[in-house]
């Protein structure tokens, strides 16, 4: 019951803060455009970040950030194990440059949230129609990660549960190869303090692991999604082996 009385005190306080937020930020975006604007955007994440540590008691640790590239307009492409909506905040909070996500164009309707995500310089694709969604991937990746934004791709799609492992497509390994850009995969224990579809967050520390940084360039995209797909659910059994212990009895 505290838990759940902790959640809905952590989403009241989502919901309070995203409407004068998102109301500012399409106001804002009248004049202020690009990375400032990302700055604001991210201001609100961590608001909601801090009030998930606060409220819930969930908190963070992050190891192999000295595996990030260095320079102001170093590339990457961060392929990251979806779990939750925690990630979804969290990454713009770590990461040293801004980033810029693949999503569904139909979260542009959210109001406020998706509205205030429609200024921003991300990639929202229609999944209806594949073939003209990857070439503007393509075209708009290499326009941002040329300004020193880093993409930001969820390879299985959508969030998994916990302990299981969805299909990885491979989106996010074709772009780099088109565009020559590291590719960065990150493995993240969300599910265990906030699983997906779930109100309830429990208190705990989510671990995330930032891999060491594979060179795209004359690579096969299916085989790079492989290597990826091997790091990262062999790092998701090292970070939650709890969440595998089924698997590993049969």
């Amino acid at each position: 019951m505290v838990a759940l009385a902790r959640s809905i005190v952590h989403l009241l306080w989502m919901i309070v803060t995203v409407i004068p937020w998102g109301i500012i930020m399409v106001v804002a975006s009248i004049r202020v455009r690009g990375v400032p604007l990302y700055r604001m955007a991210q201001m609100w994440l961590s608001w909601a970040m801090h009030g998930l540590r606060v409220i819930c008691g969930v908190d963070w640790r992050v190891s192999g950030m000295e595996n990030l590239p260095q320079g102001a307009t170093s590339p990457a492409i961060l392929l990251v194990k979806h779990q939750s909506t925690l990630e979804t905040f969290l990454m713009p909070v770590l990461m040293p440059h801004p980033l810029a996500y693949v999503f569904k164009k139909e979260l542009l309707y959210v109001p406020f949230f998706g509205w205030a995500m429609g200024r921003l310089d991300m990639i929202h694709i229609d999944r209806s129609q594949r073939a003209q969604a990857f070439s503007k991937v393509v075209a708009q990746g290499k326009l941002l990660l040329a300004q020193g934004i880093w993409i930001i791709i969820f390879p299985e799609g959508t969030r998994i549960p916990r302990g299981k492992k969805g299909m990885y497509k491979h989106g996010g390994t074709r772009l780099a190869v088109e565009t020559g850009a590291p590719v960065i995969p990150i493995a993240v224990s969300s599910a265990r303090c906030w699983p997906r579809k779930a109100l309830v967050k429990r208190p705990g520390i989510v671990d995330v692991s930032i891999g060491k940084a594979i060179p795209s360039q004359g690579r096969d995209p299916d085989d790079l999604l492989r290597e990826v797909e091997a790091w990262i659910e062999s790092e998701m059994h090292r970070l939650d082996p709890e969440a595998y212990r089924d698997e590993a009895v049969n």
